[in-house]
């Protein structure tokens, strides 16, 4: 950032009233870059500077909205959700940033707007909350899977194409863990499809509410394959992230009669870590190997 943006720009934050802070989202983490006195207020006086931005909202807000503010980053709009903190109520916008010098650097400002003090007021919030709520289900339908609820794999491909570069930059490693459901195929012939797509779903979401991070990401690549994108660096670690997950799917207690594993549905695992850009690998080289393993 120049100096002389960064100055004007400290000098608006300073002085707003709104808690407001700006985060750089081509760097790994989202690191918070700038931030203003009245968000200090509302973060029980801890730390703003250089925290990963998803992990702040969610410690503010709680984990499911951190979530949807990820999606809302990581496509690149403009957006305002409602939240609660500290019994008071504030409208949370969201709005993309660019210096227009054509580099390469991106930010998001997110600042806390006071509850509407009028009828009229309250009136035109709720319209807008409900045309938002409008935009961003039509950008879900383009993205998600409608079975499990997970980022469809075209999406899901966008986003590890971001993520990758932004690595590549950082020189940091990425992970991949893929899942299938042990004899997926048998148990869909027992059951019919509708019951297939019913124990898909638990099982998606059941690898969701393991993610540990905001930024990691789940979806559904291929019929019964589930893949999930960490930032995670140590082998060690992806192991037991992924083995939580199997655990996890496993207390399901899906009843699976012509499972070769188990009585009840299980999944099966790989993971895949890598250096971004090492060797000249590509984010499709990345997902291709985790794929094939």
């Amino acid at each position: 950032m120049k100096t002389l943006h960064r100055k004007i720009l400290e000098q608006l934050i300073t002085g707003s009233a709104e808690p407001l802070i700006v985060a750089r989202i081509d760097r790994a983490d989202w690191p918070v870059v700038l931030c203003n006195p009245a968000f200090d207020s509302i973060a029980g006086g801890q730390t703003a500077m250089h925290r990963p931005f998803a992990d702040l909202v969610e410690q503010l807000a709680g984990r499911e909205l951190a979530l949807e503010i990820s999606e809302t980053v990581r496509s690149g709009q403009a957006s305002s959700i409602p939240v609660e903190l500290g019994n008071r109520e504030y409208l949370l916008v969201l709005e993309p940033m660019s210096l227009g010098d054509g580099k390469s650097s991106r930010y998001y400002a997110a600042y806390w707007r006071g509850g509407a003090g009028s009828a009229g007021a309250a009136a035109d919030g709720e319209m807008h909350q409900a045309l938002l709520k409008a935009k961003r289900r039509i950008r879900d339908l383009s993205r998600d899977d409608p079975v499990t609820g997970l980022l469809n794999a075209s999406a899901f491909r966008e986003i590890l194409a971001h993520d990758w570069a932004v690595a590549a930059r950082e020189k940091t490693t990425l992970a991949l863990v893929c899942f299938s459901v042990d004899d997926f195929d048998a148990y869909r012939d027992v059951f019919g499809r509708h019951s297939a797509d019913s124990c898909l779903r638990r099982v998606g979401q059941a690898i969701r509410r393991c993610l540990r991070r905001a930024s990691d990401v789940a979806a559904r690549v291929n019929d019964d394959k589930l893949i999930v994108l960490s930032h995670a660096s140590e082998e060690e670690g992806v192991q037991e992230f992924a083995a939580n997950i199997s655990t996890a799917v496993r207390d399901l207690v899906i009843h699976h009669p012509r499972s070769g594993v188990s009585r009840f549905v299980t999944v099966r695992f790989n993971t895949c870590l890598m250096q971004a850009g090492q060797g000249g690998a590509s984010a499709d080289d990345f997902l291709d190997k985790v794929l094939s393993d």
